[in-house]
């Protein structure tokens, strides 16, 4: 009997052990619950982060991947062309054509007129023409179509950025007076803001049509290659990002942009002593220098012509004058063309100097070459008429 009691009594206590849930276990699974919680929060954030530097990746590499074609497409849209690339294909082998039948007219009447060539010359000469002078025609016609494009981008960042810092200011009094940023950024656009009117109605169209601000904002800055569109657009859409004070924000934009070009022009005034050299000693010193050369190796000519010495049979050295070597013609367009290159040069030199880019010398190069090239035809008659009368 005692032995059955013990019995049931051990059987009985393990029973209500069975029954009892683990505490120790417990309370490591709750712990676990307690930790997992920040966890799984900490791992839901680090994987939007993630997702969000992926999708960047992505788009850089799409940037990056883009195909030729698309590449002139966003250059045609940077320059504000609106004509398709197949178009301007066209007009392109056009032209070369047009210029190609101009060429061989010339060539045909040439031969024409002037004789001593064979009938197989001429052909090898058109052949050549049609074959070879046309690819490089067509080569060079869209070098200089990429290069008018590469100025026509040029000039439309450089109107953006003289207007820029008016606009933003307009954007911060529209702030300020109540409005929100997509309103005060549409109310804000003038017509004498030009080019960055239009890109500001484009931003306005595409968040009417469901694009975020920020995201229609980043398209346009990354439309132009301006560091100072791109800073500015970017502080823009950290601001908005962190919900400061937007107003504030872009008055120190703006107050920023205006010093940096009030330093850029100091700048560009404590060099002038050297863009006024560049420029004298291309435009007038060389035209001169070329001129007297001109002139001099006239009088060289003249005088060796003058020039007879015996022929003497005893006598141990032979002295010889022939003609010079070199023509006063041919002096003439080496000079000439010497003068065009220096002048482009310094044309560029100087851009470099006043506005810090070679772009903006473009425009100074037909004005450097033509002056440089009638000054040193004007000196040259003028110093032929002086230098006869003394010989």
């Amino acid at each position: 009997m005692k032995m059955s009691f013990f019995r049931k009594r051990k059987l009985k206590k393990e029973v209500e052990k069975a029954m009892l849930p683990p505490k120790k276990e417990d309370g490591k699974i709750s712990q676990k619950s307690k930790v997992s919680v920040p966890e799984k929060q900490e791992k839901t954030r680090s994987s939007q982060d993630s997702a969000k530097i992926n999708t960047r990746n992505v788009k850089e590499k799409k940037e990056r991947k883009i195909l030729p074609k698309k590449k002139f497409s966003i250059l045609l849209e940077r320059a504000g062309l609106s004509i398709s690339l197949d178009k301007l294909s066209e007009i392109i082998f056009k032209s070369a054509v047009v210029i190609n039948i101009l060429i061989s007219i010339y060539l045909i009447y040439f031969f024409s007129v002037n004789s001593g060539y064979s009938l197989a010359y001429v052909i090898v000469i058109m052949i050549n023409l049609w074959l070879l002078g046309f690819i490089v025609l067509i080569i060079s016609l869209w070098l200089m179509f990429y290069l008018f494009l590469d100025l026509k981008i040029y000039q439309r960042n450089i109107s953006i950025v003289e207007v820029f810092p008016d606009f933003l200011q307009l954007t911060s009094a529209n702030i300020r007076a109540g409005m929100a940023i997509d309103q005060a950024l549409w109310h804000a656009i003038r017509p004498n803001f030009g080019v960055l009117a239009k890109e500001m109605e484009d931003v306005a169209k595409k968040t009417m049509t469901g694009m975020s601000l920020e995201e229609a904002l980043y398209d346009f800055a990354s439309k132009y290659e301006s560091p100072t569109i791109k800073r500015s657009i970017s502080l823009l859409i950290e601001g908005l990002n962190a919900g400061g004070e937007i107003g504030e924000l872009l008055d120190r934009i703006s107050n920023n942009i205006q010093e940096s070009k009030t330093m850029q022009k100091e700048m560009a005034a404590s060099v002038t002593t050297y863009a006024i050299f560049i420029s004298f000693a291309s435009i007038a010193a060389a035209p001169f220098l070329l001129a007297l050369s001109s002139q001099l190796l006239i009088v060289i000519e003249s005088i060796i012509s003058t020039i007879n010495v015996p022929a003497s049979s005893g006598s141990a050295m032979a002295i010889s004058f022939s003609q010079v070597g070199v023509k006063p013609s041919d002096f003439r367009i080496f000079a000439m063309v010497t003068l065009a290159i220096t002048s482009t040069l310094s044309a560029c030199i100087v851009a470099t100097i006043k506005k810090g880019n070679i772009k903006a010398g473009i425009r100074y190069i037909p004005m450097f070459v033509f002056s440089s090239v009638i000054l040193f035809l004007i000196l040259n008659k003028v110093l032929g008429a002086f230098i006869s009368q003394m010989f």
